[in-house]
């Protein structure tokens, strides 16, 4: 994180810099520096696909099985170098919650292979930092007059984020990382190492730049997250035998874990769940995405 903050220090720190450089024509008002800078505020929603939750029948892949009704609001930072409005270098802060429960499938319980039975659910804090790169191919074409006001681009980048998964019991919300409810860090259980509430993903995404005006402009983007993590909600695998709580958690805890691991019981009182039984699916990875608006103030163009 430190490395990545300096680089993005240095790197905009030479692009304010150049604004003293060479200008040419922005339009017939402006001139433009070759590398402006521009940033702002964002303002949007965030929103996560993982094992808790979906849709009607078998767990599937993103658009398939994503809840808008599990939506939340997301908010952040940016600042940018841009040049020649064709290729800009940000960096960006965006923070925000994900939330999933399998009480979600109530009405077509069904249908849905024991997940709405499963009953778990978590809610989390997102904070990230990011580092990108996005590229204007409108900029390629010759317009004689003016840059158009609005310019699709693509998104490219490395963020760096932080997560903290927890579960309501009782009234009370209690972080599960430290739970191991599915026996990370048990020797018992030598192929699930404990998951880091840091790490690090590759981000990707569409967004449309409008110019209202030299100075004002707003965009719109869709960027998803690629993470390394099955567990943004703390469930990947399978249920372990609760009797090996006591091996590894603190006094206090074992009696939360104890609940929380398999809360099937809740629904059904006679829930038949055996040592081994699938509790998720660690083939694939949990992702989150974010739709926000920015407003930026672009520095770096004088009048004629």
């Amino acid at each position: 994180m430190r490395k990545l903050l300096l680089f993005a220090f240095i790197f905009f720190a030479l692009f304010t810099k150049s604004l003293h450089a060479q200008y040419y024509f922005y339009n017939d008002k402006y001139y433009e520096n070759e590398i402006v800078v521009e940033g702002g505020p964002t303002i949007g929603i965030m929103n996560a696909l993982t094992d808790l939750g979906g849709k009607k029948g078998k767990g599937k892949n993103f658009i398939k099985d994503l809840r808008w009704k599990t939506a939340r609001p997301s908010y952040g930072f940016y600042v940018m170098g841009m040049y020649k409005g064709l290729i800009g270098v940000r960096l960006e802060g965006t923070f925000g919650e994900v939330v999933g429960y399998d009480s979600i499938l109530k009405n077509v319980a069904s249908s849905t292979f024991g997940r709405y039975e499963r009953n778990l659910s978590f809610k989390s804090k997102i904070s990230e930092i990011q580092l990108g790169v996005e590229f204007h191919p409108i900029t390629l074409f010759d317009f004689e007059n003016a840059p158009l006001p609005f310019s699709p681009y693509i998104i490219a980048g490395v963020g760096r984020y932080s997560f903290d998964p927890k579960a309501e019991l009782k009234g009370q919300w209690y972080s599960l990382q430290p739970l191991s409810l599915e026996g990370q860090g048990f020797r018992e259980y030598k192929d699930r190492e404990q998951y880091q509430l840091t790490q690090f993903n590759i981000a990707a995404g569409l967004g449309l730049r409008y110019e209202i005006n030299s100075l004002i402009s707003t965009r719109l983007e869709l960027v998803h997250r690629f993470l390394t993590t099955d567990y943004l909600d703390d469930v990947s695998t399978s249920y372990i035998d609760p009797a090996l709580f006591p091996n590894y958690l603190p006094v206090n805890l074992v009696p939360i874990a104890e609940q929380l691991f398999n809360r099937k019981a809740e629904i059904n009182p006679n829930d038949g769940t055996k040592i081994g039984d699938k509790r998720g699916n660690p083939k694939n990875n949990d992702t989150y995405f974010t739709i926000q608006l920015k407003i930026g103030v672009t520095l770096g163009r004088q009048k004629r």
